[in-house]
């Protein structure tokens, strides 16, 4: 019995040190897509945009910053979507 719970302890490690190895390898593009979302949530705020559309300005959270950082430019624009329907985050 003890057997199998190491064995599960060790599965666990190598599966977090794989996820590790793949944010640390992936670092530099994390850091690019989130600085050109926020970059044009910025944009989109410092021009007032949204509020041609009768909305409020974007504002910038924990959420916001991690959605603009995995999906880039593409999450930025999901995030001005989802503000010109009505969902804020």
């Amino acid at each position: 019995m003890a057997i199998l719970g190491i064995a599960i302890l060790i599965l666990v490690i190598i599966i977090f040190l794989a996820m590790a190895f793949y944010v640390v390898k992936n670092i530099k593009n994390l850091v690019i897509n989130a600085i050109i979302g926020l970059v044009t949530l910025v944009i989109v705020n410092f021009f007032h945009l949204m509020q041609y559309a009768g909305r409020p300005d974007i504002g910038f959270d924990w959420i916001t910053v991690i959605i603009c950082a995995l999906a880039g430019l593409p999450g930025a624009i999901l995030l001005v979507i989802l503000g010109l329907v009505g969902i804020t985050l």
